[in-house]
């Protein structure tokens, strides 16, 4: 007989998988997936998971964070879907090394509109890989994603035209020393290639087109060398360029960032639009800080979004919500 999932905040155990299930369905770096739930009747801590850190790509944990982040906000959705009010705690002073935060019930509540149509699009989303098409993001889409990031206390810097050229820049810059260290080389391809049948990782079906020199935007290489580029690809020359920015950096911003990139891509997604991050620029310190600089220095770039209008694209795998667990259903 299977173990029972545990129940929290007055739920069934029915709805608290499926609470844990969406909260797994955030983006990572290499859909990594590096985060963990503790279930209790009364509270539910979220983790981080040291066993899917990626040292080389993110030697600090900050994108980790930020993924982490990604999922509370799902949780959050979910937990707001079943009837529960969420009350969040960053950083947990008593809580164990790993905890990122703990959330409460605040008593039952009703979700709000525009949050079902979120917790709506949460299965929806993913990263798009392909190249976008030719229809621009409308002034109204980009209003919206800019109030998305400012309910989360976060802010969207759209990049102009002025300053396209420097980003790109920056963006090559990066890659190639990425793809000059070998340790950077054998990390990646431990989580990319792999087949449909895999829980994590970039799987073909979900890996892009191989990058070609004649693109403007690097795209990661998920493709592990197996497939070619299929003759006359060509990615948009002037997606819609977002910089998710905090007031401060600091583990606390990297998860209210990490909410508030989800906000935003969930947003999104509700509106018919498709994203992928550019993180390369803002892995290395020295491209992250004259990124940091092309912004006046007064705002820590914690993500670097393309947005567009996409086609038809596959969903990278998740694990199922029993191996997110801890003292759980198979992971301690």
């Amino acid at each position: 007989m299977p173990t029972t999932f545990p129940a929290a905040f007055g739920l069934t155990h029915c709805q608290v998988e499926q609470v844990v299930r969406l909260a797994g369905m955030a983006p990572s770096l290499h859909n990594s997936q590096p985060w963990r739930f503790r279930i209790m009747p009364h509270l539910i801590e979220l983790h981080a998971d040291p066993k899917r850190r990626l040292p080389v790509a993110d030697p600090e944990d900050r994108e980790l964070r930020l993924a982490c982040g990604a999922a509370l906000f799902n949780l959050r959705l979910a937990l707001a879907q079943a009837g529960v009010h969420p009350l969040v705690t960053l950083l947990p002073h008593l809580g164990a090394v790993t905890a990122l935060a703990e959330i409460r019930s605040g008593g039952h509540e009703h979700p709000r509109p525009g949050d079902v149509q979120l917790c709506e699009a949460i299965p929806l989303r993913h990263s798009h890989r392909q190249p976008f098409q030719d229809t621009p993001v409308s002034t109204e889409d980009r209003h919206e994603l800019v109030h998305a990031v400012q309910e989360e206390n976060t802010w969207l810097h759209v990049v102009p035209p002025g300053q396209l050229g420097t980003l790109e820049g920056l963006v090559h810059r990066a890659h190639r020393v990425q793809m000059a260290d070998e340790r950077y080389l054998a990390e990646l391809a431990a989580w990319v290639g792999r087949g449909d049948d895999s829980s994590e990782g970039v799987p073909l079906s979900a890996a892009g087109p191989k990058p070609g020199t004649q693109d403007q935007w690097v795209n990661r290489d998920f493709t592990a060398g197996q497939t070619e580029r299929a003759p006359g690809t060509k990615f948009e020359s002037h997606p819609l360029l977002a910089l998710l920015c905090s007031r401060t950096d600091d583990q606390e911003a990297e998860l209210q960032s990490g909410q508030a990139l989800q906000r935003l891509w969930l947003t999104a997604t509700a509106r018919g639009l498709a994203a992928s991050v550019i993180s390369q620029v803002l892995e290395l310190p020295e491209t992250r800080q004259e990124v940091h600089d092309l912004l006046g220095g007064h705002a820590a770039p914690q993500a670097l979004l393309r947005i567009g209008h996409g086609t038809t694209t596959s969903a990278a795998p998740r694990r199922e919500p029993a191996e997110l667990l801890i003292d759980g259903l198979g992971q301690g």
